[in-house]
């Protein structure tokens, strides 16, 4: 029985069935290369769902880590630690000034960003917009219009509603009920969809006409991935609370509710709370994250390369839009078939890619890959899809 069958075996036996795996099991990674444990090299364009943003391994996050764990590893929140109130200074001097709250991943994050909400509005409602994603959590999920995702485990909480992603959708459905709006300025589970500045516009001045939230969700889109440290950078209309996650901690789990001034002191002591939460080694993590996604010149480089790399997913055989922005990208085949595509780049180009529909590719590289390495999985996409193409008809 080879490593990988002798871990199919355990999570059979062991796990529950909640995930669907790809038969690889990776066992090293450096920058935006990964290996398995047959000693094979992968290009890695999916960064464990825009986690490692940074590339696996970067020696600044690797040394924050290792200083910190040597000092100390956690303590709880019944006392003061330095690293998470640095970090908490530097997030909230970096977005939306106020204050935050931090959390373990993703969707926590916006739970917690939705309680607040809540309290401000008590028995207000809340509403998201379709193609969105926000978590697994009830309230989360509760906001995540998906039927295949919320039907199992209905009843949902109640008080949500959903509205198309246009201006004039938004406009109608904000009102004096209204607690909170919340919105990934890009989208990213449902398939790399930017929402355009009149829909944030339009957002923004509805809730500031009745006094609701605006939420944005920057779990994904946020630190860096579209060229700007924060996606709502580029329209220019902030939210009154921003969650963040996935790329914070270059790997490890946080989470982070950053509250502008009017939603800062809405959670009193008891009202929301959590064992691990900014603990110090993720913390001194986010830090050495901060450090590198902050600096201006990567920025410029991640528009620039995901320019680069829009154009050259247009010219592949078989793709029929492109979409993203930075190195946030999707593309859509013509002839659909995406997740077997992924598989095959996996298992035969080497090539780590996600699907987030029957037809759509995600492309979520690390922020401080190479031009070569760029160039290098467009030259393997390219061979797939060229591989994957129908032949023309004979005597055509």
């Amino acid at each position: 029985m080879t490593g990988l069958e002798q871990l199919q075996a355990l999570e059979r036996e062991h796990l529950v069935p909640a995930y669907t795996r790809m038969p690889v099991a990776f066992v090293r990674g450096e920058g935006a290369r990964l290996w398995d444990d047959e000693g094979h090299e992968y290009l890695d364009f999916q960064t464990g769902l825009a986690v490692t943003s940074l590339g696996h391994g970067h020696p600044a996050v690797v040394a924050a880590i290792a200083e910190q764990v040597a000092r100390l590893i956690h303590v709880g929140n019944l006392f003061y630690s330095e690293p998470g109130l640095r970090l908490a200074k530097r997030l909230a001097e970096g977005s939306l000034g106020g204050k935050v709250h931090f959390a373990n991943s993703g969707t926590e994050a916006n739970e917690a960003a939705l309680k607040i909400a809540r309290k401000a509005r008590q028995g207000g409602d809340v509403i998201s917009v379709h193609r969105g994603f926000h978590g697994r959590t009830y309230g989360s999920l509760s906001a995540t219009p998906q039927e295949a995702k919320q039907a199992p485990f209905a009843p949902l909480v109640p008080g949500f509603r959903a509205v198309a992603p246009t201006a004039e959708a938004i406009t109608a459905a904000v009102d004096g009920r209204t607690a909170a709006l919340i919105l990934e300025p890009v989208q990213g589970e449902s398939g790399v969809w930017v929402l355009g500045d009149d829909v944030l516009r339009a957002a923004r001045a509805a809730c500031d006409e009745h006094g609701a939230a605006l939420i944005y969700d920057e779990v994904q889109c946020g630190l860096g991935r579209t060229g700007t440290l924060w996606a709502y950078e580029d329209a220019g209309v902030a939210p009154d609370i921003l969650t963040s996650a996935k790329a914070l901690g270059g790997g490890l789990p946080i989470g982070a509710v950053i509250c502008g001034p009017r939603f800062a002191d809405v959670l009193e002591p008891g009202d929301h709370g959590s064992t691990f939460a900014g603990g110090p080694v993720a913390c001194a993590a986010a830090h050495a994250v901060l450090d590198v996604v902050e600096n201006r010149g990567l920025l410029e480089r991640v528009r620039a390369l995901g320019e680069r790399l829009t154009e050259g997913l247009a010219r592949l055989p078989g793709v029929a839009e492109v979409r993203g922005r930075g190195l946030m990208l999707a593309c859509d085949l013509a002839a659909g078939g995406a997740p077997e595509i992924v598989r095959r780049a996996l298992l035969e180009q080497r090539l780590v890619l996600n699907a987030t529909g029957p037809a759509t590719l995600r492309l979520l590289p690390p922020l401080t890959i190479a031009d070569a390495d760029a160039d290098e999985a467009l030259a393997r996409l390219r061979a797939l899809l060229e591989d994957a193409a129908p032949s023309p008809a004979r005597g055509s």
